[in-house]
């Protein structure tokens, strides 16, 4: 899932970035309003995490964008304003939740994950195919019984192939929504990625490349 980030406090948006790619998120970071307009054009975000006091562009501004564009992007609107009116403000905008500074990671966590939920058609809370079983809130998968430890990229990668239930997943797709707009799209990343996932998996392989398509499960 993806996530853009709009806060001018840059020691703290560097702080939320690197605490939700933990979360196995693809996070994109701007600290301007304009910046975010752009980013929002260009790329399909489940989830915007939005300062409200942004420069060049008010968060306000933005918000109305979002909300105008009658995309799916959910919209997090945080800011040091925490009083009731300022709230209320916040969600007539269009904002799906708002959080005040200052605030516990653990619950803006949570709160992105309710909102990436929300984002998405409601997928179910397992996926089983060739003999794979993906328990998403858990971060678990399992080969015929045994569990296979994955890095968040690999259960990032086998995420969507799970979700496309047979179908071809391009590179590119993989690129789009596993991994953030500083990848260069000329990287073997998703191949290597594939790679060691196919190791990891085990034999026989569930992981088939179409040439010049892209990857599937069996």
């Amino acid at each position: 899932m993806r996530v853009l980030i709009a806060e001018d406090e840059r020691m703290l948006a560097d702080a939320l970035a690197e605490g939700l790619r933990e979360e196995a998120f693809a996070v994109d970071l701007v600290h301007d309003g304009d910046s975010a307009l752009e980013h929002l054009s260009v790329h399909d975000y489940d989830v915007l995490l939005l300062d409200r006091d942004l420069p060049v562009v008010h968060g306000d501004e933005v918000c109305r964008a979002v909300m105008e564009s009658g995309g799916s992007t959910r919209v997090l609107m945080i800011t040091a304003a925490s009083d009731v009116p300022s709230r209320i403000d916040g969600l007539a905008l269009g904002a799906d939740d708002y959080l005040p500074k200052p605030f516990a990671f653990e619950e803006l966590v949570a709160r992105v994950h309710a909102l990436a939920r929300r984002a998405r058609p409601a997928g179910p809370p397992s996926y089983e195919r060739a003999g794979l079983r993906m328990e998403t809130a858990r971060r678990e998968v399992y080969r015929d019984g045994r569990h296979v430890p994955l890095a968040r990229k690999e259960f990032a990668v086998l995420l969507e192939l799970l979700r496309a239930d047979g179908a071809v997943v391009s590179a590119e797709e993989l690129l789009e929504r596993a991994w953030d707009e500083h990848i260069d799209p000329f990287t073997n990343v998703v191949r290597v990625t594939v790679m060691k996932l196919r190791k990891k998996l085990g034999q026989p392989q569930v992981i088939l490349t179409v040439p010049g398509a892209g990857y599937r499960i069996l």
